[in-house]
């Protein structure tokens, strides 16, 4: 039996992993073999990427393949989206990668929108929510600091293929991560030029888009020698990590809804074509995009973040809760007894989330939570009706009906959160891959190697390689409506 072997890097804001993923006719497997911590830098008041430090982490992983005689049929890499590298006419690295995290960008979009173009006409040509951090506000930025890389600056790599470009030095600006940018006009999948011209750039300075399964080259030969790996090609895979995780969705149609659950969530829906309106202006919702030039229609929502935080503050005071028992002491109190919108501005990066979710209950004229379990319950609930929400507008708006719910990420292990969401949504919630983002990233690497034909192929795979754990509606929304309308009035605010 022929067997292939793919590496898949999944590299977040705070840690990066290596998984090896062999895949024969009907089955893969998986296996982590290294995983590596990241995070920002600080110099000067500015904050970077230590980009080379992930490349040494890359290098780690390589040469773990070498020592053990692993044949690599391909390598891929996703990251999170935004950020880039700004790269000579001699071909070096001109500067460390800025963050999307530092403040440089902060009031940026009102400016520009001031200075250049209309919000409106901003999100009308890319369909993308304004958020200071994107890569037009910025570049726009950096061109009215004079920031010095960037006028010497030949090419822009957005982070996925940076990486790939220190590995086999060939340039490409893959799709779905450039989609991030708020520079991609969604309709002709190509850089906006008005709107780079409006940041003061060249328009030369990104690569022509390609998309995923797209070569990008193979190791350079020092590289090769050097891990003992061979010269191993490189895949263009769906470099941002939603999108590669929305590539894992295993599903045989396309009549759903995906969330993709984690600390942060996303909801929405896979289209051909985008959809910008007025309605999905005003509700924030974004067009990213996604693995055969598809449009990942979606929403951001604030995710377990509230809970992982009051999980840190109870730690703090020595009490280590594990899921299983947190749930166990929600169970034991009253439902729908306090609401919060989980993504008001006040859970961002509060000093304490407890007080501050005590704070949202004290003004909305709630009680407050004076237990565990009611902190967990409040916050499952409000969770459980944001998404609720959410879905009610992209079934508004979806050129298909939805029947079901696919939640793929951390959260998919939460089997009461996604039994009280299949409740709320009155669908069924069909839950994992768990790690979805690794399994899309390999299926992209799988389909460039011949071994299947299109993301349908792909998903059926999936489907019948790992069973999904599914919850249907077992208790009648009936129950859920008053609590869901104090919700939506808390929201509405």
């Amino acid at each position: 039996m022929e067997v292939n072997t793919f590496l898949a890097f999944d590299i977040g804001a705070t840690s990066g992993r290596a998984v090896v993923m062999t895949f024969s006719k009907d089955q893969f497997e998986m296996k982590e073999i290294h995983r590596f911590s990241n995070g920002i830098m600080e110099l000067h008041g500015r904050y970077y990427w230590d980009i080379y430090h992930i490349y040494k982490e890359i290098k780690k992983a390589l040469c773990y393949c070498g020592k053990e005689n692993i044949h690599l049929t391909s390598i891929g890499i996703d990251t999170w989206g935004v950020d880039f590298g700004l790269i000579g006419a001699d071909g070096v690295l001109l500067a460390l990668p800025r963050a999307y995290r530092d403040s440089f960008t902060e009031g940026v979009p009102e400016k520009f929108f001031q200075q250049r173009m209309s919000q409106m006409d901003v999100y009308k040509r890319t369909g993308i929510q304004i958020m200071n951090f994107n890569s037009l506000f910025q570049l726009y930025q950096m061109k009215e600091e004079h920031y010095s890389p960037l006028e010497q600056a030949a090419k822009a790599l957005f982070i996925p293929d940076l990486l790939s470009y220190l590995l086999t030095g060939n340039c490409v600006c893959e799709y779905t991560d450039a989609s991030t940018a708020q520079l991609v006009n969604p309709y002709t999948k190509e850089m906006d030029t008005e709107l780079l011209c409006a940041a003061g750039v060249s328009t030369s300075l990104f690569e022509k888009i390609v998309f995923p399964g797209t070569v990008v080259g193979s190791l350079t030969d020092s590289l090769s020698k050097e891990m003992g790996v061979g010269s191993v090609p490189v895949i263009a895979v769906a470099g941002h990590d939603t999108a590669s995780a929305v590539a894992a969705v295993p599903t045989t149609d396309r009549n759903f809804a995906y969330l993709s659950s984690g600390t942060w969530s996303l909801m929405g829906i896979e289209t051909e074509e985008p959809i910008i309106s007025e309605e999905s202006y005003q509700e924030n919702f974004t067009n990213e995009g996604g693995i055969d030039g598809t449009i990942r229609f979606l929403k951001n929502i604030t995710g377990m973040w509230l809970l992982e935080r009051c999980r840190e503050e109870w730690k703090r005071e020595g009490k280590d809760y594990s899921y299983a028992e947190l749930i166990a002491l929600m169970e034991k109190e009253t439902p729908f007894r306090s609401l919060v919108n989980p993504n008001a501005a006040c859970f961002a990066n509060p000093q304490n989330m407890q007080d501050a979710i005590s704070q949202f209950c004290r003004d909305s004229n709630q009680p407050e939570p004076e237990t565990v379990g009611q902190y967990v319950r409040c916050i499952f609930e409000s969770l459980a009706f944001s998404y609720r929400k959410v879905l009610t507008f992209l079934k508004q708006v979806a050129p298909f009906p939805i029947h079901r719910l696919h939640v793929i990420g951390g959260g998919a292990k939460n089997d009461f959160l996604n039994q009280l969401v299949a409740d709320v949504i009155q669908l069924p919630v069909v839950a994992g891959p768990s790690e979805a983002t690794a399994v899309g990233n390999g299926l992209v690497q799988a389909r460039a190697a011949g071994l299947v034909c299109d993301r349908w192929e792909m998903r059926r795979f999936i489907l019948s390689s790992l069973s999904p754990q599914i919850f249907v509606p077992q208790k009648e929304f009936e129950m859920y409506k008053d609590a869901y309308q104090k919700f939506l009035s808390l929201t509405s605010k």
